[in-house]
Order: structure tokens, then C-alpha cells, then sequence
């Protein structure tokens, strides 16, 4: 069973998040605060993704998934926004920080377990027989699509779902130029709150974990989109 952790102080909200999730079949752990999920994460066994209110006093859900991504242990966990503000600036600053997706309110129970849905389904695969799974490699890089792995020169790199998903899809395709579209199609199921500056926001994210490596996974093709580096410099 899945097990999903919220965090939001209007007790409305989480009474319709956790009943919306429990009839799915959803563990489910609703706190009111962002200061008291962080402790329910640490002591809890396994959280499978986070639900965070962005706008809550003490620790917001911005700041709380600051400190998730800066954790070791918590640092893959999917995080969906929860936020009553539409703005694009608003969903940019929180994909920039490690969200995988950001849902405004009010928002449809419904629509709110397909969303967590599809974050799991890109972050926990379903099991595959060792011969099947997907294995995409490229110089030092190498994509474990299944096991939601990615290595540079052997050095692991630390992914989001999401993230995960716009490099894998570029990789996929090597030599092919992906449109900010075609890889919104690819890395999200729902599609009604991504712009083009999400994708390159996710794509900025991306580069930002290689840069320790002095490495650049992706090329910009102005006016075009991304493909696929076939070197990893960073005048790809």
C-alpha cells in the first residue's frame, strides 16, 4: 500500500486530500503543518510521495521541500504542490525547487489522485523482468529507466521522477530535437498546469545536479527545443 503524507494547515483541504486518496486504496498520514510532516518523514518507514500546501505559516511547502531534497534519505521522494495561487512565477519557483508537479485550488478529488497516480507510476515503476528493463547509456551517462537510477562517470545523480522523465525521453530519441510539447507529453499525464517554462525550468534543474561534474546532459536547440548531448560540455 502506498503511502502518502500531506501537509496542509486548512483542515478542510486535508479532510478531502486524505478521504480522496484512502478510498483509492492510499495509506494516508495528514499533518497541519510543514514542520510536523518533516517529522512524520523521519520516522516514518517508507513515504512514497509528499502532498504540501505551498502558502503555510511556520515551515511553507517550499521550505519544507527544500530540506526534503536536501536529505539524503527523503532526496528521490515526489513532491505535488498544493497551492491556491495560479501564477505561473509561483509554480516555476516551485518546480525549481524539486517539485515534480503543482496543482492549484480549488482542484477536483479526482483529478488530484490522477495526478498523484501518474507521479508514482513515473517514480516507482512496476516490476519488469531483468531482461526488459530499460537501460539508456551515452559516454559516462547511464539511465536506469526502471530502477530510477542515473550514474555519470559512476557517480550517482539525484533525480526527481519528473526529471528523471525529460532526460530519459531525450535519451530515447539520441539525435532527435524534442519540443518543450513533446517532452511535456512524455513527462507529464496531465498537462492542463505545464507551460514551456516548466520544461525549462526542469531542463535548468537537470543541469544544475551535472555541473559538479563539469557535464551538460542536454542541448539546447534555439527556437526548437532540447535534444540529447552528444558530448557533455556545456557549449552542447
Amino acid at each position: 500500500m502506498r503511502h502518502v503524507l500531506i501537509a496542509d494547515d486548512e483542515a478542510r483541504i486535508r479532510d478531502v486530500v486524505q478521504f480522496a486518496l484512502e478510498r483509492e486504496g492510499f495509506r494516508v498520514t495528514a499533518t497541519e503543518d510543514g514542520t510536523v510532516a518533516l517529522r512524520e518523514l523521519a520516522k516514518a518507514d517508507a513515504v512514497d510521495l509528499v502532498v504540501l500546501d505551498v502558502m503555510m505559516p511556520g515551515a511553507d511547502g517550499l521550505e519544507v521541500c527544500r530540506r526534503i531534497r536536501a536529505d539524503e534519505r527523503h532526496a528521490r521522494v515526489p513532491i505535488l504542490f498544493l497551492s491556491a495561487r495560479s501564477e505561473e512565477i509561483d509554480r516555476v519557483l516551485g518546480l525549481e525547487l524539486g517539485g515534480d508537479d503543482y496543482l492549484t485550488k480549488p482542484f477536483s478529488p479526482r483529478e488530484l489522485v490522477a495526478r498523484v497516480r501518474a507521479i508514482l507510476r513515473r517514480a516507482i515503476p512496476e516490476a519488469a523482468p531483468a531482461a526488459a528493463e530499460e537501460v539508456l547509456r551515452s559516454g559516462p551517462l547511464c539511465i536506469e529507466v526502471d530502477r530510477h537510477q542515473v550514474t555519470f562517470d559512476g557517480h550517482p545523480i539525484e533525480l526527481t521522477a519528473t526529471e528523471l522523465g525529460v532526460l530519459a525521453a531525450l535519451f530515447q530519441r539520441p539525435g532527435i530535437v524534442l519540443s518543450r510539447r513533446q517532452l511535456m507529453e512524455r513527462a507529464y499525464a496531465y498537462d492542463n498546469v505545464v507551460t514551456e517554462r516548466t520544461i525549462d525550468t526542469h531542463v535548468r534543474r537537470i543541469r544544475s545536479k551535472f555541473r559538479v561534474h563539469d557535464a551538460d546532459p542536454i542541448a539546447t536547440v534555439h527556437g526548437v527545443g532540447y535534444r540529447a548531448a552528444t558530448t557533455f560540455g556545456h557549449d552542447a
